[in-house]
């Protein structure tokens, strides 16, 4: 195991491997096995793009070979942070195969993240495209060199610049014809992001072993099958679309892989039409727009078979609503990039399809519903789900502190969500985290309070969810400002901007104060501010 992570017990291990859990089959050994049966089925579609599983190997290789050339080796991190599209996948194999980790940063991620990303993981190389609408990384990237001493390597999917190395001619070249890998599949594979409460993200690692569990038991939960046709529209370095089945899963199956340009509806459903397209990872903002749209009518969907939902809990009414308008089965997917993953039935009962969060992947799966003071609560009491299992991290890279916060001396990790468990299902009612979930991205209210109290004419500010029916959650922003001092929602939206950190982390509504909700002990009364404002926008809508 790569140092500074933990490992699963020798116990626990062995029993994952008794079972058949954990195969010893690295990500790309287990992709080479995919070629050798499905060679010549298309894999990869991307506008005018087509891609077979061959022809799929044969850039992998390729890149893995140049990339080995310019000078990374195994057990090295990297921060990745390309966008959907076919270089993404081939890049991500031709790491694995060499045995480098990709830290999987998402496309709004910006310096301050990715400074945080290099220097916690010791990123010896950084993967981003050139531009991505009016963004251009190739600065932001220089930026990052200048301040990270790791950094060696900077690789641009597109026009590079002096002293940054361009990706194109890195996928047709000479390649290895080995279609094997000595990476061991208890390693490290790559870095998944946590959505915690902390000031900035912490790693997450997922082994090759762990992680191809993962995937082929969400597929199977997922109810692909062979030859099925994937919508990837959401970022594919995001846990859910990478292999919750995601595009990984729905290739464990020889499926077809279909890579969104937009998340317009017309963009969506026309590839539907056009594509014959059989499964869509979607979240509720995505949802919402759909169920509000006139769009998808004008397009034959009758290929569609299933829409799920992950990120954040989808409302009954609307998973309802999803099947009677686009005649396919909903499945609400709830779980965490630490591990544990719930999924809806597809032919369960719909009071449990439509209320619940679904049940775990694995039989080994153990799930406790404790208190505040980590007792076992009964059946049907609300409580903070903790859990551990064949899938489950035991630790974060290199937190020992947040380790010994995030988890149970005898393993098992806290989630911070408040659940009830029922016949099996678990059901998510909130959470214990002080974090905003808007639409499935995480926003750790202590990160983005840290930089306003940095504001000189900030005294106290304190960040809250209040409700969107589009995201479910949105950020707004209670402060105290310092006498004789004035602030708008766009001077504080500019002043966070350039801080250089992500735009869904900005606050979209700003409410000045004289004073906030003080607890005995000091603490400002968050849960008073968060009915505050839910009533104010109750009585603005009314």
């Amino acid at each position: 195991m790569l140092e500074n992570c933990v490992d699963w017990p020798v116990e626990f291990a062995d029993k994952y491997r008794r079972k058949g859990y954990w195969q010893d089959i690295n990500l790309y050994q287990h992709f080479c096995q995919l070629v050798e049966r499905f060679g010549d089925q298309e894999a990869i579609v991307f506008q005018e793009q087509r891609l077979t599983f061959n022809q799929l190997l044969s850039q992998i290789d390729s890149a893995a070979a140049a990339l080995s050339e310019c000078g990374l080796k195994a057990g090295e991190r990297v921060v990745f942070q390309l966008p959907n599209c076919p270089e993404f996948i081939v890049t991500f194999y031709a790491l694995l195969k060499i045995g480098v980790i990709p830290v999987m940063a998402l496309p709004p991620h910006r310096e301050t993240e990715i400074k945080h990303f290099v220097n916690h993981a010791g990123a010896v190389a950084y993967f981003f495209p050139a531009q991505l609408r009016d963004f251009d990384y190739r600065e932001m990237a220089e930026n990052v060199r200048n301040e990270c001493p790791s950094l060696k390597h900077l690789f641009v999917l597109g026009e590079a610049r002096k002293d940054q190395q361009s990706l194109a001619d890195f996928f047709n070249g000479s390649a290895s014809t080995s279609s094997t890998s000595l990476v061991p599949a208890s390693e490290v594979a790559f870095m998944l992001l946590s959505g915690g409460t902390t000031a900035l993200p912490k790693l997450i690692p997922r082994t090759h072993n762990d992680y191809l569990f993962n995937l082929l038991q969400a597929a199977s939960a997922g109810g692909l099958s062979a030859g099925v046709t994937f919508m990837a529209a959401l970022p594919m370095a995001h846990n859910y679309t990478l292999g919750c089945p995601g595009f990984l899963g729905a290739l464990a199956y020889g499926g077809r892989v279909v890579i969104a340009t937009a998340l317009d509806p017309e963009t969506i459903f026309s590839l539907v039409e056009q594509e014959k397209i059989n499964v869509i990872p979607a979240a509720i903002p995505l949802i919402v727009n759909w169920l509000n749209s006139d769009i998808p009518e004008l397009f034959d969907l009758s290929s569609l078979n299933l829409i799920t939902n992950g990120g954040a809990k989808l409302q009954p009414e609307l998973r309802q609503q999803l099947e009677q308008k686009f005649s396919c089965i909903f499945q609400e997917i709830y779980g965490t990039a630490e591990g544990l993953l719930n999924f809806t039935p597809l032919d369960g009962p719909d009071d449990v399809r439509f209320n619940s969060s679904g049940k775990p992947l694995s039989a080994d799966d153990e799930i406790k519903i404790i208190d505040d003071d980590g007792n076992e609560l009964s059946e049907g009491e609300l409580g903070e789900l903790v859990v551990r299992g064949p899938y489950t991290i035991r630790g974060y890279y290199n937190a020992p502190e947040n380790n010994a916060n995030g988890f149970t001396d005898d393993g098992y990790y806290k989630m911070g969500d408040l659940v009830r468990l029922k016949d099996g299902y678990l059901y998510c009612e909130g959470r214990t985290k002080d974090l905003i979930n808007r639409g499935g991205e995480k926003i750790s209210c202590d990160e983005v309070e840290k930089h306003m109290l940095a504001n000189s004419k900030i005294k106290s500010a304190a960040l809250v969810a209040m409700p969107d029916p589009v995201f479910g959650e949105k950020a707004c922003a209670f402060v105290i400002l310092q006498p004789d001092q004035s602030l708008d929602l766009e001077d504080l939206k500019n002043y966070l901007l350039a801080q250089k950190i992500a735009k869904f982390k900005l606050p979209e509504r700003l409410e000045i104060a004289d004073g906030f909700p003080i607890s005995p002990a000091g603490k400002i009364l968050k849960k008073e501010l968060r009915q505050i404002i839910a009533a104010k926008l109750e009585q603005e809508s009314a």
